[in-house]
């Protein structure tokens, strides 16, 4: 690191800035967000901080104490990296307590502005890294506890963890718990670690989903970590051991500038590749009217889109399968109509922010004029009715695909939760693949009976899709496809888009994970290679796991990619190239 103090001469410091040779963007060390302490009117933060940053390859950037959100937010925004630094007492008020006796000050303010800073980084999905205070931050805003004090709430007879001696100094040690998600995590390698110590609150219960990675010997938890989020932090300061020349101490911000980085080279593919949600319900979670402009608790809309770098996403009209009298079926046809009228709107409500896709071309095209796409979608068949003339009209629509059934059979096939009524496709689920393949409507076979699926590919004459399925090998669950359909489907060169459904990813779906997703992802680019998979969440229709919940996470799974080795090639496929080549092969056919 080159720290060193020029002569007092312009012309030496000028010469020092012009003969510096800027490297490629993917060289630039990752921008990484530092909080400041609030003392005496300043924002300011001990040199350690930044010193230790730019040892591990980052370049700091100190972030004033404010609570004006627009102006955090477009920091934030920029960051791939945030550290949130040590200070003073967090306020029992955000944890609902009265102040115990040893609570020292507090200051709302910079409690305020800390919460705030790590909402929009969760917002943005930056790696975090929490020291002291912050370590007590990032648990708290998770749903931790605290113990205030720790000698008068925890242990009379704690360790002294306020230590006298000089900061750089370890005065104890502590334990790793062997339960780190990262193998590289610096914790995890060692049996002891000889810590400082400038602390009296300390985190009581960590925050739901986190694990505790290291423990004092007088049980005070020292570190945390999500386990599939880029999320750590311990209670010590290793900054001022780092500067120090404590390699253990650095390793840790070598940690976060690794996950920062990779966050920066993910944002990166993301603005030069398509990335496509070939599956959302947003439409069914939010009834009559809607505004995709705004955040309205569902898990895709355009604020989520943005901030997670994603292009494009296939908004479903979805129908529960219903009766199948013609009142009932007319009643379908028209509420799909609906449905899909109000995805279309939404171009009209944001022609700045959206636009409404109907080929691979306008995607390209809304991506260069800095638009997010929307594709519109019919799950179920059941809104075709029994009138092949519905498919004309919604194709006239913009209805790029459509899913044949959902669960249980309908009028075009046997559904993977039905009573097997036809033994595969109907006679008029015959003649609606073959109108579908006139028309250039991409054929969907998630939820259809295996006996469906060989139907299809046996009727179709063009590659068909799974909008959101995963392996049944790895979670034997009917909705999954099984080796011999998947290795079947992309023989006529179709593609299977791993869905974020719990259920579907792991047999104790409450531990389902983005981890468990990138597994099914891999399984399916082992068996058939890497041309046959993409992604379709089922967000708004209970798609999310632990890691991935919603359109402005997606970005995790590039990242994960990245770690698994998938070059940008691959992964440009997984995200789109895959299906947009399907896309085009059905419809330069319609």
């Amino acid at each position: 690191m080159k720290n060193a103090v020029l002569s007092a001469d312009l012309r030496q410091i000028y010469r020092e800035v012009d003969d510096f040779v800027s490297p490629e963007v993917s060289d630039l060390p990752p921008l990484i967000g530092i909080s400041a302490n609030k003392k005496e009117g300043l924002s300011c933060i001990s040199d350690p901080y930044y010193q230790s940053t730019v040892l591990a390859g980052g370049a700091p950037v100190l972030i004033p104490v404010i609570t004006d959100i627009g102006a955090l937010s477009a920091i934030v925004r920029q960051l791939d990296g945030l550290i949130l630094s040590g200070g003073g007492d967090v306020d029992p008020v955000f944890l609902g307590e009265p102040p115990a006796p040893g609570l020292d000050g507090v200051d709302a303010y910079r409690d305020t502005y800390d919460f705030m800073l790590l909402r929009l980084a969760r917002l943005y999905q930056l790696p975090v890294m929490g020291i002291c205070r912050g370590h007590q931050v990032l648990n708290v805003a998770f749903g931790g506890t605290l113990y205030q004090d720790i000698h008068s709430q925890f242990l009379p007879e704690a360790l002294k963890h306020s230590q006298d001696e000089p900061r750089d100094c370890a005065t104890h040690t502590v334990m790793p718990t062997g339960q780190s998600s990262k193998p590289s995590h610096i914790m995890q390698q060692k049996k002891l670690l000889h810590v400082n110590s400038l602390h009296h609150q300390a985190v009581k219960d960590a925050a739901p989903e986190f694990i505790a990675t290291a423990v004092a010997p007088d049980g005070v938890n020292e570190g945390l970590e999500h386990p599939e989020y880029p999320l750590f932090s311990v209670q010590w300061h290793p900054e001022q051991m780092a500067v120090k020349g404590n390699e253990e101490m650095l390793d840790l911000f070598r940690l976060h500038i690794l996950e920062a980085r990779r966050f920066a080279e993910a944002k990166r593919l993301h603005d030069r590749i398509l990335t496509i949600d070939s599956h959302a319900d947003t439409p069914d979670v939010l009834p009559g009217a809607f505004d995709l402009g705004k955040q309205q608790g569902n898990k895709v809309n355009l604020p989520l889109m943005e901030a997670g770098h994603l292009d494009a996403v296939f908004m479903t009209a979805y129908l529960p399968q219903g009766k199948r009298d013609d009142a009932s079926l007319q009643a379908a046809t028209r509420y799909a109509e609906e449905r899909l009228s109000q995805i279309a709107g939404q171009e009209r409500l944001h022609p700045s922010r959206v636009g409404i896709a109907r080929t691979t071309d306008d995607l390209k095209r809304l991506k260069r004029e800095g638009r997010k796409a929307l594709f519109m979608g019919i799950e179920n068949g059941y809104a075709i009715g029994r009138d092949l003339n519905s498919l004309k009209r919604f194709k006239e629509i913009g209805v790029s695909y459509i899913t044949l059934c959902h669960n249980g059979d309908n009028d075009l096939c046997d559904s993977a939760k039905g009573q097997m009524e036809w033994g595969g496709l109907s006679p008029f689920g015959k003649d609606a693949v073959a109108e579908m393949n006139r028309l250039g409507i991409m054929i969907d076979v998630s939820h259809a009976a295996e006996s469906t699926f060989y139907d299809v590919l046996t009727y179709s004459r063009f590659p068909i899709i799974a909008s959101h399925s995963s392996a049944r090998a790895l979670t034997d669950h009917p909705r999954n496809m099984t080796d011999a359909q998947i290795k079947a489907l992309a023989g006529g060169g179709g593609v299977i888009q791993i869905c974020l459904y719990k259920g579907f990813l792991n047999a104790e779906a409450e531990k389902a994970s983005l981890s468990d997703a990138i597994r099914h992802i891999c399984h399916v680019v082992e068996l058939v290679g890497v041309d046959s998979v993409g992604i379709g969440s089922d967000f708004d229709g209970d798609g999310e796991v632990i890691g991935c919940r919603a359109a402005n996470e997606l970005i995790q799974i590039t990242m994960r990619l990245m770690e698994a080795g998938f070059s940008d090639e691959q992964i440009a496929k997984i995200w789109g190239g895959n299906l947009m080549r399907v896309m085009d092969a059905v419809q330069g056919a319609g």
